[in-house]
């Protein structure tokens, strides 16, 4: 791994998390996926080596239980879901070099020696440990057969995991109050022999590696806490029968005799084996295409290749909610076993639904078959989970506002400046116009989008690889506007032809650097084009080469979402999710804290409180009559930050220069807080900011911002979760 700006000299390997084989792609899954592949083909435009590989989570508690339900083996569920994703992801042109599943003989081998390697490097033990275990049915209980309470924040948690409340890993033995999943029966902990890996053993080095960690900014700070708060040593295996077997000696797929913990048919827990898919996936594809194509080794391996010492360029492309997997866990088990260590995470926001969270029980998502039972075309929708917000924040989904981008952007910017143009030139000028090259101008602008694009590669932003297209297309659009071809082709008909070949100059630069968004409308643009081979072959480097192939007659790339469509898929999804809301119901159940009547007693009891609170409402500002629409509402950019640090202003009583954290970048902000907060307690503080407040300089500071306070006091404005920095106010 070498740090360098991409393209480097090293192969690159891009993995996206493991999609659990238990259930249906939602549009929220395909956040990542669809990053994944953007990001892959854009590093792939600039002419890195790279292999994008990923698979299905096959093993661990949910898919067993599932099974049982449906009376089929862990096998036979998991590999009909594996089947199932590896057949939807290319309908939305997600395309990998190899997609395996954690189940395979190559990720069974690949475990379990490294396993092996970790255990004669000394780096996992035995211990005993409590596992819950079900009196009354008699068999113990791992991971997700057991829920209960979260012994740190309190809040309702699963097994290895408390997803409800401060998501933190949880060992096994840890959850309290713990009950059977299966029976409902409490559950009693007993005495087991499990095996360790000596994670805490590690902590000087993770934290010299978060510190060279690229990518998005929560994958580096999430972990520190949990450095901070001292790491615990990791339980890798689990008391039951689906999972990779515990590894034995050489060759052996046994547990290790003489153990307590071999008598039990001990598995391997599965966040071992499925990173371990990242690597077993990279070697399936190496075995396929063969090693002069792309060598695995090279890639992930330190010290085998002197071309590569330190491996290759790992971007890990994931989800928020396993951020400590990929940046505690996983780099430990490859700094101990020689392996590269990751040179970027990029994690993501979740998708939410019209500011709700999606919800499967209650069929509150856009399932990915249904975005294409309606007939919509993958690209847009890739262009719109890639470009709505910086990739670690949460974005809103809505038809209305994916209608909005597709109709303004896509077809209104993009798709109208490319059939403009490349209509004219069909009917003006046999086989296309022609010239040496494009305009100064022209081409300068050019340069400047392919520079764009591999800034944006290096700051791990695919909005920006977006916004890289879209502002070329909004040029072209001001270009042929302001030099109004159709009046030239009369006048002055060889200004007429350089316009025109400027302007199909500038749509096959959009082609090429539109393809890792678009690859389907990229390809059937150049098609358009005339040019030659496939625009999934080509690099930025053709974009710079002006058109040389002949035009056929176009035809428009993207279509108009009508506002009577978007009122129909709102209508079918509020059916959907009120049927389903219904089944779940029982008639002769209390009704929920949601009706009328409670609301009526809610009122009543506030109003009695209002009447005898001391506070004089006249020193209250009367509200304001002045209203703003909605529009005007979404122009302000409101979004979480935290304070990274506060400092005082020579010269100034009242004001700190902020560093603030908003998830996307820091920015410095100036705020009057000084006589009003402890300047020492501000760090790490949760903020809200107008981040779109115009620049202004106070006593030789600039402010890019405004901290949002209420009253004299300046009493902060923070959030009652834990929303990340960058997280959008809506």
């Amino acid at each position: 791994m070498s740090h360098d700006d991409f393209p480097t000299a090293d192969p690159a390997v891009v993995t996206c998390g493991l999609p659990y084989a238990n259930g249906d792609l939602h549009i929220g899954h395909l956040r990542t996926y669809v990053g994944g592949d953007v990001y892959s083909r854009a590093l792939e435009r600039l002419g890195q080596e790279t292999a994008f590989v990923s698979g299905s989570d096959m093993h661990g508690t949910p898919v067993a239980v599932n099974a049982e339900q449906e009376g089929v083996s862990p096998e036979a569920f998991a590999l009909d879901w594996h089947e199932r994703y590896a057949e939807t992801f290319p309908k939305f042109n997600v395309e990998f070099d190899n997609y395996g599943h954690t189940h395979d003989e190559t990720n069974t081998a690949v475990t379990q020696q490294l396993v092996r390697d970790l255990d004669e490097a000394g780096h996992l033990y035995e211990k005993e440990i409590m596992v819950a275990y079900d009196p009354v049915d008699d068999q113990y209980l791992p991971d997700r057969y057991v829920e209960g309470t979260c012994p740190y924040c309190g809040a309702h948690a699963r097994g290895d995991e408390c997803d409800e409340g401060c998501q933190r890993h949880l060992e096994p033995g840890e959850v309290e109050d713990p009950e059977s999943t299966i029976t409902g029966n409490p559950a009693e902990y007993r005495e087991r022999t499990h095996k360790f890996f000596a994670v805490s053993e590690f902590a000087d080095y993770l934290t010299k590696f978060l510190d060279r960690l690229e990518g998005t900014s929560n994958a580096r700070n999430q972990p520190r806490e949990w450095i901070e708060q001292g790491l615990q040593d990791w339980c890798i295996t689990r008391d039951m029968d689906w999972g990779i077997d515990y590894p034995g000696g050489e060759a052996t797929e046994s547990p290790r005799e003489g153990s307590e913990a071999a008598e039990d048919d001990l598995v391997l827990y599965v966040w071992v084996d499925a990173p371990i898919e990242y690597i077993s996936s990279t070697k399936q594809y190496s075995e396929r295409v063969g090693a002069d194509a792309f060598d695995w080794e090279a890639a992930w391996k330190e010290g085998v290749s002197d071309e590569h010492p330190e491996g290759g360029e790992i971007v890990h492309v994931i989800g928020r909610d396993i951020i400590q997997h990929h940046t505690i866990f996983w780099p430990a088990m490859l700094e101990a076993t020689d392996h590269a260590e990751p040179r970027a995470v990029m994690a993501s926001g979740f998708v939410t639904l019209d500011g709700k969270g999606f919800s499967t029980s209650r069929d509150r998502a856009v399932w990915a078959d249904e975005y294409l039972d309606e007939g919509f075309h993958p690209d847009p929708l890739r262009y719109y989970l890639a470009t709505n917000g910086g990739f670690q924040q949460d974005v809103d989904f809505s038809w209305e506002k994916f209608a909005e981008r597709v109709n303004t952007e896509l077809v209104g910017t993009v798709g109208n400046f490319l059939y403009r143009s490349l209509l004219f030139a069909h009917r003006n000028f046999e086989g296309g116009p022609d010239a040496d090259a494009p305009s100064d101008d022209v081409a300068a602008r050019i340069d400047e989008a392919v520079d764009d694009v591999a800034a944006a590669v290096n700051d791990y932003s695919v909005r920006a690889l977006g916004d890289a297209v879209t502002d070329l297309a909004r040029y072209g659009n001001e270009y042929i506007q302001r030099n109004e071809p159709w009046k030239l082709v009369d006048e002055d008909p060889d200004e007429a032809e350089r316009v025109i070949y400027d302007c199909v100059a500038l749509a096959k630069a959009i082609a090429v650097l539109f393809e890792p968004l678009a690859p389907e409308k990229s390809e059937r643009l150049w098609d358009q084009l005339g040019e030659p081979g496939s625009v999934h072959d080509a690099t930025v480097d053709a974009a710079r080469e002006g058109p040389a192939g002949d035009l056929s007659e176009p035809t428009e790339l993207f279509e108009q979402i009508e506002d009577e469509r978007v009122e129909a898929l709102n209508e079918k999804l509020e059916a959907r999710v009120a049927e389903s809301e219904a089944d779940e119901t029982d008639g002769d159940e209390e009704p929920d804290d949601g009706t009328d009547a409670d609301a009526d007693d809610e009122t009543d009891a506030n109003a009695d409180e209002t009447d005898s609170d001391d506070t004089d409402m006249t020193d209250i500002e009367p509200l304001s009559d002045d209203r703003i629409s909605f529009d005007d509402f979404q122009e302000l950019d409101i979004r979480v930050g935290r304070i990274e640090d506060a400092v005082g202003i020579d010269g100034a009583d009242d004001l700190l220069k902020l560093t603030v954290d908003l998830g996307a970048e820091t920015r410095t902000i100036v705020a009057g807080l000084k006589q009003l907060h402890d300047v020492d307690d501000l760090p790490d503080t949760k903020v809200i900011v107008l981040a779109n407040m115009e620049k202004a300089e106070l006593f030789g500071v600039e402010s890019n911002g405004m901290v949002l306070a209420a009253g004299e006091e300046a009493d902060l404005l923070t959030t009652y979760e834990d929303a990340e920095p960058g997280t959008k106010v809506k």
